[in-house]
């Protein structure tokens, strides 16, 4: 099930980055006591009572200004607000109710979305100050006191946002489909490969970059399974994202991703791998998505028979970190290997929810350890007594150990070999989790 989206809004300066970072636990967001300081939409992963969601953190809303740059934070975080499954209002308890509080209330219950009002800087404890009462006007319902700086209060925040989200996975079984997210770099061809599968000029096709703003689900049922095709606007370098409209387009991409089971990561192969290629890469890894290289504008191309095998040889050291991404070399104009694409997908598919059992996991690792002996530093030897896996999409596997300093990287990435090696695992990430005895996996 994909994570739900839930977005801090509010207007400038009432410590919407502040309570961001404290709600994940990391100092991601700038923090400076200067209003417009976050200009661009953060993102961080918070996990509550086993409930897992996407935190996005936004500019101030400036709701009455139409010029530079706040236009374009106010344009920002209303497409926060129209992907967001949950929306905290941030306001602050100093300033009380300003008239923009109450213009961004109203926006905010024109979206339909379900909102918490959340009170700033109360950082007291004790009985809640009179002045918080006055947010009932609003028209929100309940409002949160809460002290950013210190953490008071946002337990019962987090407690609200997770009772929005839904009770059960049921929805995962209402569909079969396979959601697949198409991105890169701007003019790689995405939409000229979602037109071909769709049979169909339903997306709009030019040799200008940034043609497509929006990303755009298209149902498609054929020989090889049932799959939800998302063309998304292509995802540039950050200092290159200046128009306001192709701004919302980066989160709609990041969303996209996000919604995914399967990102198809298309290269350009008239202009072969960039920096930013790698960049769109790495989101889809990070995500854990399963992944495939798809090599297009493969007709345009002069080549001889070594042409494609010198491309590829090149592409899985541009792409080592992906090392497990299979690459195919398809061209979206003419349709050649699109096929082959179809079973691909359905194949990383199946690899990234791939489950181990806990005894085969153990045969494997005895075998491993007694093929290379575990690290050793001053006299003391690293143990690993068991692993197990603990959930799919990506597989995720745990050892528990004696020491965590003893376990390397390079050791974990021996292991982390010897478990593809056995049990495939193409096109999907693998996570790998240390614990000392004793700790919960």
């Amino acid at each position: 099930m994909p994570k739900p989206i839930v977005a801090i809004v509010g207007r400038p300066n009432v410590g919407k980055s502040t309570l961001f970072n404290k709600l994940i636990g990391e100092r991601l967001a700038i923090v400076e006591d200067t209003p417009g300081v976050t200009r661009d939409r953060l993102y961080g992963n918070c996990e509550w009572q086993n409930h897992s969601f996407l935190l996005v953190d936004t500019g101030g809303i400036e709701p009455n200004i139409d010029t530079g740059l706040l236009r374009h934070m106010r344009e920002q975080a209303q497409l926060a607000i129209d992907t967001a499954d949950v929306i905290v209002f941030v306001t602050d308890i100093r300033a009380g109710v300003t008239a923009q509080d109450s213009d961004i209330a109203a926006m905010l219950m024109r979206s339909g979305k379900p909102v918490i009002l959340v009170v700033n800087k109360v950082d007291s404890l004790g009985a809640p100050p009179m002045e918080l009462y006055d947010f009932y006007t609003l028209g929100l319902g309940e409002p949160y006191p809460v002290s950013s700086v210190h953490g008071h209060g946002t337990g019962d925040v987090l407690e609200e946002i997770c009772r929005h989200f839904p009770e059960s996975d049921a929805q995962d079984e209402e569909d079969d489909r396979i959601p697949v997210a198409v991105i890169g770099r701007p003019n790689v061809g995405k939409s000229s490969l979602v037109n071909y599968i769709l049979g169909e000029n339903r997306m709009i096709v030019a040799n200008e970059a940034g043609t497509t703003r929006d990303a755009v689900d298209s149902e498609v049922d054929n020989q090889y399974g049932r799959f939800i095709f998302t063309d998304t606007a292509g995802l540039r370098k950050r200092g290159k994202v200046e128009d306001g409209v192709e701004r919302y387009s980066v989160l709609r991409s990041l969303a996209a991703v996000e919604r995914s089971r399967v990102c198809v990561i298309m290269i350009d192969a008239t202009e072969g791998f960039t920096e930013q290629d790698s960049k769109v890469a790495g989101f889809a890894h990070e995500r854990g998505k399963a992944c495939i290289i798809a090599v297009n504008k493969w007709d345009a191309v002069e080549k001889d028979d070594k042409t494609m095998q010198a491309m590829r040889k090149k592409l899985e050291n541009d792409f080592s970190f992906m090392s497990y991404a299979p690459i195919i070399f398809i061209s979206a104009k003419t349709g050649q290997r699109v096929d082959r694409l179809f079973e691909l997908i359905r194949y990383v598919d199946g690899q990234n929810a791939l489950r181990v059992t806990t005894g085969m996991l153990n045969d494997l690792l005895a075998r491993a350890t007694a093929r290379v002996q575990p690290p050793s530093d001053k006299g003391r030897r690293l143990k690993i007594y068991y692993m197990t896996q603990i959930s799919v999409r990506p597989p995720t596997f745990v050892f528990f150990c004696n020491s965590k300093q003893l376990f390397h990287f390079s050791y974990q990435r021996y292991l982390e070999n010897q478990i593809r090696e056995t049990f495939g695992l193409e096109g999907t990430p693998v996570r790998i989790v240390i614990r000392e005895r004793g700790e919960k996996a």
